[in-house]
């Protein structure tokens, strides 16, 4: 499945993952392939893409994420974002 990790400045990740956490605002969630389509607010915390045993950990400081056809978007606020 592919992510992007967007914010009003830059792109901050753009590639293949076979999973990927979020902090949710309600609780953190994982998607994983074949995820149902879903859009979500998130809280603060940490975006973990896990891809060929690796995982990727990005701050955001908030936004939201849409996930269709194995498509994920996160759009994390235009705050800066701190670690």
């Amino acid at each position: 499945m592919h992510i992007e990790v967007i914010t009003p400045a830059k792109k901050l990740f753009d590639g293949d993952a076979d999973a990927v956490k979020l902090p949710g605002s309600q609780s953190p969630f994982e998607v994983l392939k074949n995820h149902a389509p879903l859009i979500s607010s998130l809280e603060k915390g940490t975006v973990s893409i896990i891809a060929d045993g690796q995982t990727t950990a990005i701050p955001i400081n908030g936004g939201f994420v849409q996930v269709v056809g194995n498509h994920i978007v996160v759009l994390a606020s235009g705050e800066e974002i701190t670690t």
